[in-house]
């Protein structure tokens, strides 16, 4: 879904799977449908397309335009407890709540204000969107996700390891599929946990908090603006002592328990998971 479009109907879809108890469904429209070969090919393609010059020059503009985004779309986005990012050393999995295309924004402005270089785990159907949207997609500093055993395995941490050694950041959604200005964490999927564990690299936890501002959007009378809190949570590290698997899963049972934490703190209340049209940041349902 590009953003402004269908949005009432994406509502529609996270309260209707809210209801079921699907907290990880896909809810957006439009995303491209693609065969498991096809999504293997396509991200086969955009890492043979990486090695060439022209994907270098490309790379450059689109990092460009995103570190321009970030300056003016998140000039008011406020960071708290910036200092406890700083804590890694070495390389760091990010993880926060996942609720519209430009969420990446307010990670890119703490990894920037902490010096270090952002990457971003994406779906690999982002690679096949159209036009701007596209174009930043298979150039900005992304490691794109297949679901295949080979790649998940193999492939795909040694993409992250890269990273890492040269101290690097990779955002991963652990909630896994997009919900438009939603407000609540949502339960975690295990993948960010696992592959910290097995790296032996902490987790910044981090949770947006959205606020809804009295204005309204341009030509909306259904949303407001809305501006953003980062709340950098503590970092969560691996115990020595611990299996792989123990690790991933006591990472992910604080990371979620942190998030549930911030989100009460901000928003003055227990949370829930029954459906109140409250829950879509900035939404007034006529």
């Amino acid at each position: 879904m590009i953003i402004g479009e269908n949005r009432a109907q994406v509502i529609e879809n996270i309260k209707a799977a809210v209801k079921k108890g699907k907290m990880h469904a896909k809810v957006e429209l439009g995303d491209p449908i693609l065969t498991k070969d096809e999504r293997i090919k396509l991200v086969n393609d955009y890492w043979k397309q990486q090695k060439k010059l022209s994907h270098k020059f490309k790379n450059i503009i689109a990092q460009t335009i995103i570190n321009l985004d970030t300056l003016v779309l998140m000039a008011h986005t406020q960071i708290k407890d910036k200092q406890r990012a700083k804590g890694p050393q070495h390389g760091a999995i990010v993880t926060t709540n996942h609720f519209k295309q430009t969420d990446s924004l307010p990670i890119k402005k703490l990894a920037n204000r902490c010096h270090k270089k952002l990457y971003v785990v994406i779906e690999d159907s982002n690679l096949k969107l159209p036009g701007f949207f596209g174009f930043l997609m298979n150039n900005i500093n992304a490691i794109p996700i297949v679901q295949s055993y080979q790649y998940l395995g193999r492939e795909f941490p040694k993409h992250l390891q890269k990273v890492f050694d040269k101290k690097g950041w990779v955002l991963i959604y652990p909630e896994q599929e997009m919900w438009y200005n939603y407000r609540k964490p949502r339960p975690l999927q295990k993948g960010a946990y696992y592959y910290a564990a097995k790296a032996k690299i902490p987790i910044i936890s981090c949770f947006v908090e959205i606020q809804d501002l009295p204005e309204m959007e341009k030509n909306s009378k259904e949303f407001h603006k809305t501006r953003y809190i980062l709340h950098v949570l503590p970092t969560i590290y691996p115990v020595d002592r611990l299996t792989v698997d123990q690790n991933a899963k006591r990472m992910r049972d604080i990371d979620y328990m942190q998030k549930k934490r911030a989100y009460e703190k901000a928003y003055g209340k227990k949370l829930n998971y029954d459906f109140d049209y409250d829950d879509i940041a900035g939404y007034i349902k006529e």
